[in-house]
Parts: C-alpha cells; sequence; structure tokens
C-alpha cells in the first residue's frame, strides 16, 4: 500500500468519526450541544483538523443525514421485504409505514437532520444526492404498486411521505395521543392505500 493510498484511508476513517460522534452527540443532547469545540474534544483531534473534513456544522449535519437516508431505505426495504406474501400490497404499505416511523422514533437527531436542519443538501432537484434518490425510491418501490388509477406514483409517495412526516414529527412533539398510535398508522394505509 503505498503512503497516499495510507493517508486517504486514514482521512475516510476521521470522516467517519466524526460523523459518528457527531451523530451520537446529537442523538444524546441534540444539534444545539454538537459544535466542532466539542466535536474536537470527544474525538481528540484539533478543531482545524475538523474544518478540513468539513466546513462547518452545516456539512456535517448533512453528512449524517446522507448516512442517515441509507439507513431508512434499507429500514424501509427490509421491512417491505419481510411482510407476509399474503398480506399483499396493503401488509407492504403498512410495513413501509411502521418502519419509517420506527426509524423517525428511533433515530430522533438524524430524522432532524433528514428534514428539519440545513445540511446543505439539495432536495427534489437533479442535484439531489444519490442517496436522498434512493430512499425516495425505497418507498416509490411499494407506493407505486397502491397509487390507484390515473394517480401519478410520484405524486402519490410525496402525499404518502407528507403524511408519515406529519404522523413521526407531531407524535414526537407529544400533539398527538400515542394511543392512536397503530390506528393513525391503519386509518392512512386503509384511506390511501387503494388495493
Amino acid at each position: 500500500m503505498s503512503v497516499q493510498e495510507r493517508k486517504e484511508r486514514e482521512r475516510a476513517a476521521r470522516e467517519r468519526l466524526i460523523v459518528a460522534t457527531a451523530r451520537e452527540l446529537a442523538e444524546e443532547q441534540g444539534w444545539d450541544a454538537v459544535t466542532t469545540r466539542r466535536l474536537a474534544e470527544r474525538i481528540e483531534y484539533s478543531q482545524p483538523v475538523l474544518y478540513s473534513h468539513f466546513r462547518g456544522k452545516r456539512e456535517i449535519i448533512g453528512a449524517v443525514a446522507l448516512e442517515g437516508v441509507a439507513e431508512l431505505a434499507a429500514a424501509v426495504r427490509s421491512a417491505t421485504s419481510a411482510a407476509p406474501a399474503a398480506d399483499g400490497p396493503r401488509g407492504r404499505v403498512a410495513a413501509l409505514a411502521h418502519a419509517y416511523l420506527d426509524f423517525a422514533a428511533r433515530h430522533p437527531a438524524v430524522y432532524d437532520a433528514l428534514f428539519q436542519l440545513d445540511g446543505g443538501l439539495a432536495y427534489a432537484r437533479e442535484d439531489t444526492p444519490a442517496p436522498l434518490k434512493d430512499a425516495f425510491a425505497s418507498l416509490l418501490e411499494t407506493l407505486a404498486e397502491v397509487a390507484g388509477d390515473g394517480v401519478d406514483p410520484g405524486a402519490f409517495t410525496e402525499t404518502f411521505w407528507a403524511a408519515l412526516h406529519g404522523l413521526a414529527t407531531l407524535t414526537r412533539a407529544g400533539r398527538l395521543p400515542p394511543e392512536y398510535a397503530a390506528s393513525r398508522v391503519e386509518l392512512l394505509v386503509d384511506r390511501l392505500a387503494r388495493v
């Protein structure tokens, strides 16, 4: 292995450490606690080393979002593929909804990085990063089956996703009673997923 390859490998490892540490700190204490000073202390590198990887917190949020959205896509695909075949498309949609909401609840800081904070990422444009496009595709793969005749699958997926996002954020904010969580998902699936 050349010196250059070793340096590139070390740089990539430092970058993964920065992102993992930022994510951990945000999940523990919220995004306000994520500062370059605190990150530098936790990973035992100087602030200039952090700035050699990321220009600031905004780029770190973006990196956490890209890592998290890949995990969200994997969780959705895993859940939909594990849904019992006998349940058909409706079962896959219900599995998708539960996987999405579960991810949002288990990873609130990552969810915020994806949908609430400015990570400098482009959404719904030509220059949207591939992991974001893939996450949308993970929803579209299942939701296109149930969009209904004459309904654009992309628009249907956006609408269903918006409903899931609303449930996730309102639940987390304590604005929806927790005892109706399951019935809200059933209602959403029953009313929107035409099978």
